[in-house]
């Protein structure tokens, strides 16, 4: 079953107007399945697994290189 957020018709259209969106809320309410659920073309990057993070600190211009056309980047 799939919840339709209250939310999720704006942050379509921020999408659209700006280049990064975040959302931000408590622990467990659902942010990353929004985000997967609104944008499931993107890549998912969780900056949670330890390899992932390690290169986006190390190299962030060569990390971000590997998602030209955007993605959604969890645990930031």
């Amino acid at each position: 079953m799939t919840v339709e957020r209250h939310i999720a018709a704006e942050i379509r259209a921020a999408a659209g107007d700006y280049p990064v969106i975040t959302i931000v809320g408590p622990r467990q309410s659902g942010k990353t399945t929004l985000a997967k659920m609104l944008f499931p073309d993107k890549p998912y990057a969780s900056l949670e697994d330890a390899d992932t993070r390690e290169l986006a600190e190390r190299d962030p211009r060569d990390f971000l290189a590997k998602f030209p056309s955007g993605a959604v980047f969890d645990e930031v």
